[in-house]
Formats: C-alpha cells, structure tokens, sequence
C-alpha cells in the first residue's frame, strides 16, 4: 500500500502566482507530448520560486500518474528544504541520506535525495526505481547529476536552474536536456513586485594576477593572494562604509584564508560581523545566522556556503568581494539579496571583481535559448581582464571629489597620451610627466596655499596607483619590484613639483599671486 497521505487531494502549499501556473501547464503539456525518457529543463531566476512550481509539479504527477517520483539536490541543506517544501504541498516524500532506512520505502511515491547518496545506493541496488516515471534535477547546472542519467532511460526527466549555463564547459547542458523552457525574467519580476531592484555599485580591480584553474575558474590561491592585501582589503571596507553602512550585508569572498581576513578587518573597525565557511558545525551554522537574522545591521563574511539554499528576504546588501569566470555563481551571490519585504524595494550590489563590467547588470536581458544552445559562442564573447582593464577610468570617491569641487575635470587618459607620444616621437616618459603636470594643477585649483595643495595630494593615492599600472601595462614592463618603485617616485616628484611650481601655477589660474 502506497504511503499517501489524504493531503495529496488538495494542495497545502502556497498560492501560485499566474506565472508559475503558466509554467506547470506548459511543463505538463510536454508530458503528453514528449517521449517518457524526454529531458526537459526549465529556467526560472533565483526567488521566482522554482521549488514551489516543482513541488505542485509532483503533487499533480502523483494524483494523476501511477508511478513514483523523485527529486535530486547536490546539498544535503537543500535536499531538506525541498523535503519540507513538497510536506507543505501535501506530498509524503522520503529524505534518502545517508542515514536512511529503506525498508519502507515501498510505502512512498516521492523520494528527495542529494546526487552523491543517491549514486551510492543505486550502485548498491539498495533503491528500487523500477518505477521511477518522474525525476526532478534541482540546480541542474551543476553536472554531478549527469553521471545518473543511465539510471533513469526510461524517466521524464525535468532539470529546473535560474542559469541554464553548464558549470563545467566540456559538458554543455545541450548535451543532456532535449529543450529549455524559458520563465519569467527577472526585469518582469521585478515590474510585478515579486522581486527587489538591484542597485549596482563597481570599484574597478586590477585581476590580471588571477590564474585560471581546470574548473575554468579563477584558483582560491591566487584570489587569496589578490584579496588579503592590505590595498584591497581598505579598499572593500571604505566601499562598504560609502555604500553599505548600517545595512544588513552579505559578503562573498573565494576562499577561507580571504574571508577571515575581512572579518578581522571589520571587526578592528568597529562593525558587526561574522564569519561562515563549510567547516562550521550545524550548530554554529545556526547560531550565525539566527544572529544575522536578529541584527539589523550584521555583516555575514562567508565562503560560496549561502549561493544557494540560503533565504533572508532582510539582506540589504551584497558585496562581491572576489572575482569569477561563472555566469551562474555572478547571479547566485547576487539573488541572495533579492527578496523582497514591504518596505524593500531595492537592494545594493558592491563589485569589487570587475563582474558587472564581465557579464553585465544582474537581470540583464540575455537570451538564454542562445546560450543554452550554444553556450561556447557566449562565453567566448566575455571579455579577457585585459580587455576589460583596458577599458577603465578611475572614479573619485564622491567625498574625495568634493575636495575637488573646483575642478571641471579630474581625469586623465594614460593609454590616449601613450599613444600620442609614441606617434609624435616622444619617450613614453613625457605620459607620467603630463600625468604629474595635471594632478598637480588639480591638487592647486583647490588649494589656498602650498601646504594645502600637498595635503590633497597625499589623497590622490588611489589615482596615481591607477596610472601606474595603467602606464606599466603600456610599456609591457610590470615586474612587481618595479611598479612598487614608479609609485614611490612619482609621489616624490609630485610633490617636488609641487613645491616647485605652486605660485606660478596658482596665478595663472587665479590672475593673482597666493598669500604669504
């Protein structure tokens, strides 16, 4: 006798909004139509509620089919929370873990568990799928799920994923689902008040130290190497207190070593933080984020841990604070802010990985159907971080362009006065000559005297670090060694010039000499 229970009648669960209806009749008018080995795979952004849609997917499968279901996560978190999702729905489901006992499992039509568990059991023909008519892949990006597949030759299969992009490139998603079915966007959610707007922040990153490792990804090393640096972690806490401040934040770092570093930085500042990596027990799992949950403004510095199956409709901010080649983890990290409340219409976003600049706004339209079926032809259209670097330009801080204010123009285009040297004859040297000359006209614009225009250039440190490496990268000469001595000396002769200069230029621009 099959274990159902009288909830699978009427559905418990919540009320679907017109677009997840519209989803499950077309998902089911594949059914009728498609082979029953057909693979489906449905896209739908990350808060649109794929959980939901499947869960009443599996509810109407087993009222109006006389066969089992079962659904595969790659987490043992998520395995859980789908479990309960489909309870509420009014499906009995088992959770096969680890743990399980399968004696009884003659007694239900809906099965929940994680690729890997699953693999081992039916390796060890302890799981009988004999009548398995429905499998359900949650996350089906990840490829850990494909190796089942010779398992399952005669079940519909439905992959449902927010990005229908493989997450390894040798084993394009085309190769194992027969059609992709694309959701709502994520612009439309957004008009129809079913998710919040993503206010996109950029600090622009010199990656080009990054190595790329055999998951086509950039190595944790050479991320930690970049993000444990003094410079970048100044640089990710003054964005945080221009943009984030007092808001409830999420940080997403790559690797252990860069998240606990961000957290003794915080921390010696004052702010309230925590830090969450795959080593903390459930136990201290909970506990941090029963403390994010309560404290209107925590910072949580993690680890890849809350990319997926993590909700807290309270985040107010996400900072990137790492760099990545995968379109899908990009609009993982940053739909962890999307949920929305009453009175949580907006989000913001802090890339500090050049993302935006690599992939474009989160909810941009892209064409998923291009990149399902030719997913090569997208990812060779990315730009390289050089490309992307070449394409930069320092922005001021709004509070240093302040000290500023006097001045129309505070930029200065290294690779434009490169070029224009090298076509008139000139050494390369006259470009961080021309550079000196215009910090210093700035640094004297809004100056009174010279003790002031020297103070203003000790906060052009940012800028004259981007010119360097902007004019380093020109003259293909960018030994560390090297670049580190060019920033030291033309601080020096800025303020020699500076000094030097400092009347003369004062008074062509004022008509009339400084004061004693």
């Amino acid at each position: 006798m099959s274990k159902k229970s009288d909830l699978e009648d009427r559905k418990v669960g919540k009320d679907l909004y017109s677009y997840q209806k519209g989803a499950i009749s077309k998902i089911f008018k594949r059914f009728e139509e498609a082979p029953d080995d057909y693979h489906l795979l449905y896209q739908l952004p990350t808060g649109g509620g794929k959980t939901v849609i499947f869960s009443e997917i599996v509810r109407q499968y087993l009222k109006h089919h006389n066969k089992k279901v079962l659904v595969m996560t790659h987490r043992i978190e998520l395995c859980k929370q789908t479990s309960a999702v489909l309870t509420e729905f009014g499906v009995v489901n088992k959770v096969v873990d680890s743990k399980a006992n399968l004696s009884d499992q003659g007694e239900y039509s809906c099965f929940v568990a994680m690729v890997e568990t699953l693999n081992n059991r039916l390796n060890d023909d302890k799981l009988d799928i004999s009548d398995i008519g429905l499998v359900i892949i949650d996350e089906a990006h990840y490829n850990s799920f494909t190796k089942l597949f010779k398992f399952f030759s005669k079940s519909f299969i439905l992959g449902v994923t927010a990005t229908p992009l493989s997450s390894n490139i040798e084993l394009p998603m085309t190769d194992n689902y027969d059609e992709l079915i694309v959701g709502e966007s994520i612009e439309s959610l957004i008009q129809n008040g079913f998710l919040a707007r993503a206010e996109m922040f950029t600090y622009n990153v010199g990656l080009t130290s990054l190595v790329v490792g055999a998951n086509g990804d950039y190595t944790v090393k050479s991320s930690e190497d970049l993000y444990t640096d003094n410079d970048m972690l100044t640089k990710l806490l003054n964005a945080y207190e221009e943009r984030s401040k007092g808001k409830k934040t999420l940080i997403f770092n790559n690797g252990i070593n860069t998240s606990l570093h961000v957290y003794d930085t915080f921390r010696a500042a004052g702010y309230p933080i925590a830090h969450l990596d795959n080593t903390n027990t459930k136990k201290e799992r909970a506990l941090i984020l029963k403390w994010f949950k309560k404290t209107p403004d925590a910072i949580l510095t993690s680890v890849s841990i809350l990319t997926t199956g993590f909700d807290e409709p309270t985040v107010e901010s996400i900072i990137l604070n790492r760099a990545t080649k995968s379109l899908t983890l990009y609009y993982q990290m940053i739909g962890r802010g999307s949920r929305i409340l009453k009175n949580k219409k907006t989000f913001d976003v802090i890339d500090l990985g050049n993302n935006f600049h690599r992939f474009g706004p989160w909810g941009d339209n892209l064409d998923w159907q291009r990149i399902f079926r030719s997913p090569n032809y997208y990812l060779d259209s990315l730009l390289s971080d050089e490309e992307l670097e070449s394409n930069f330009r320092y922005e001021m801080p709004d509070e240093l362009r302040a000290e500023f204010s006097k001045s129309e123009d505070v930029t200065f285009n290294v690779h434009e006065t490169y070029v224009d040297s090298i076509r008139n004859g000139e050494s390369s040297k006259v470009v961080l000559e021309r550079s000196i000359a215009q910090h210093a006209k700035i640094c004297i614009e809004n100056s009174e005297d010279v003790y002031d225009a020297l103070a203003l250039a000790k906060k052009l440190g940012d800028d004259i670090d981007f010119r360097i490496n902007r004019y380093t990268k020109c003259i293909s000469k960018s030994t560390f060694n090297f670049v580190e001595w060019l920033k030291g000396e033309y601080r020096k002769k800025l303020n020699a010039y500076l000094r030097a200069n400092f009347d003369e230029i004062f008074e062509s621009i004022h008509g009339y000499a400084p004061k004693d």
